[in-house]
């Protein structure tokens, strides 16, 4: 398998991680969740598109902010990366079309906002059953929440849709990392009780705690 700095040199161009990606990222590729702050700006992103490449299957990023993905995605193309987003701005036809292309695993990174996430978990898709598409379901490497802070009702930026997410531990065994700029110890331990960590972990710009 190629190694992370091989992986991150050949699609980003970058020589060295910054502080603390390297460490989430083994995080992730032994399957581990992991809830992760850093401001914005530091390299958050890079946590889970290198894990996502690393590993078979498709990445699911959940991101309520639609520019964002599309800036993403955009990004990864442009360095050879197979990604796409399910979202409001795409027609149904074209949603259907890439979730069809997803199911077929032509994707390594698939952003999807939480509401189409729970619409596609609603037709079964996302189960490791056959459920109702002939494709699926989808192969699922990872889960990478971004904004992670939604999910907590003691967050400055609560959204009800973000409470669902947590039920993906039902239907999918694969690792999640959370991530948000900024959390206080309450919505820390309320975004890992709410996706179900299986063990706590936080890892902070400026600390690391790996077993709270």
């Amino acid at each position: 398998m190629r190694s992370m700095q091989s992986t991150l040199k050949k699609y980003f161009g970058y020589d060295q991680f910054r502080p603390l990606q390297e460490d989430v990222i083994r995080h992730i590729l032994s399957g581990k969740d992991c809830l992760v702050l850093m401001p914005t700006g530091g390299g958050k992103s890079l946590c889970f598109q290198i894990p996502a490449l690393m590993m078979e299957g498709t990445a699911v990023v959940v991101s309520p902010l639609i520019s964002l993905m599309k800036d993403q995605v955009e990004s990864l193309r442009a360095n050879g990366i197979e990604a796409a987003a399910l979202n409001s701005n795409a027609s149904e036809a074209e949603n259907r079309e890439i979730a069809e292309r997803a199911y077929r695993g032509e994707y390594k990174l698939l952003y999807v906002s939480p509401e189409r996430l729970l619409a596609e978990m609603e037709t079964g898709v996302l189960h490791h059953s056959s459920g109702t598409n002939p494709t699926g379901p989808l192969k699922v490497s990872m889960f990478a929440i971004d904004e992670a802070h939604c999910i907590s009702q003691w967050g400055y930026d609560f959204r009800p849709d973000y409470l669902q997410i947590g039920k993906l531990r039902e239907l999918v065994d694969a690792p999640v990392i959370a991530l948000t700029a900024t959390a206080t110890p309450q919505v820390a331990e309320d975004i890992m009780a709410r996706l179900g960590f299986k063990h706590k972990c936080l890892i902070k710009s400026g600390f690391e705690r790996p077993n709270l």
